[in-house]
């Protein structure tokens, strides 16, 4: 997996995390900044699996 997909999956946790901590204390900026962590995140990985691909296809 390429650098890119792996830091996109950390983020997509990372964001995860955080929208679970903010529904469980009603943090709303937290939620918030953590759907932008997972959407960010998924972003990211997608690019990286996209770039694996084109990079397998032309070995």
């Amino acid at each position: 997996m390429s650098k890119e997909g792996i830091e996109g999956a950390a983020q997509k946790h990372i964001g995860e995390a955080k929208e679970g901590v903010g529904k469980a204390i009603g943090d709303n900026k937290l939620v918030a900044d953590g759907l932008g962590d997972r959407a960010a995140g998924a972003a990211k990985e997608t690019f990286g699996k996209a770039k694996d691909a084109v990079h397998k296809a032309t070995d």
